[in-house]
């Protein structure tokens, strides 16, 4: 098996007021929190969004690995419909000490251009700073982060950065070079 070199990007927002907020997309687009935790429907999303920039990590999760990430206290998956038809998402997992991660994020390559990206991390970005009034206990969030890499999207950085995002940390590593099936095998080979 071949390797590819891998740069990652570490990015923070340590105030609710770094989020810069893009401007909603024209059209019946609307994001909702998904409130009951289905491990088929987040596998579908993570398969979907993630099909053509090599997420694989979670592909062979089981059914129980699933629930066990989603019944975790405070996080929140977010989708955006477009006309009722789920466009894309973004995961929050929250950490220690106020931090909360923004663990995936993106649009199914259908609704990629349409600019509703802008909007759904933006409105995830406030989500993640606003988790405490949603999860009893919870210590206010101080810093929200989120890591892309050179695997992902072309405007990727671009969104991160336009939303208030500062760059903490950067690694560049050799990975195995291996392909998504997409959302079901096959399903580039078209």
């Amino acid at each position: 098996m071949s390797n590819v070199t891998v740069t990652t990007w570490s990015l923070e927002q340590t105030a609710p007021a770094d989020l810069l907020p893009a401007v909603a997309p024209d059209g019946d687009v609307r994001i909702a929190r998904a409130g009951v935790p289905s491990p088929e429907f987040s596998r579908f999303l993570y398969a979907s969004v993630g099909a053509d920039v090599s997420w694989t990590d979670r592909l062979d999760w089981t059914y129980a690995q699933w629930e066990r990430f989603l019944d975790r206290p405070g996080v929140e998956t977010w989708v955006a419909y477009d006309r009722g038809t789920p466009a894309g998402y973004v995961e929050l997992e929250p950490q220690d000490d106020g931090v909360v991660e923004i663990v995936y994020f993106g649009l199914i390559p259908a609704f990629r251009g349409r600019r509703i990206g802008g909007h759904l991390l933006s409105y995830g970005v406030a989500r993640a700073w606003d988790l405490a009034e949603r999860v009893p206990g919870r210590a206010e969030t101080k810093r929200v982060w989120l890591h892309t890499c050179s695997k992902d999207g072309e405007h990727a950085m671009d969104n991160y950065l336009r939303r208030g995002f500062r760059l903490f940390d950067t690694k560049v590593e050799d990975e195995p070079d291996v392909t998504a099936p997409g959302p079901w095998p096959g399903a580039w080979t078209l």
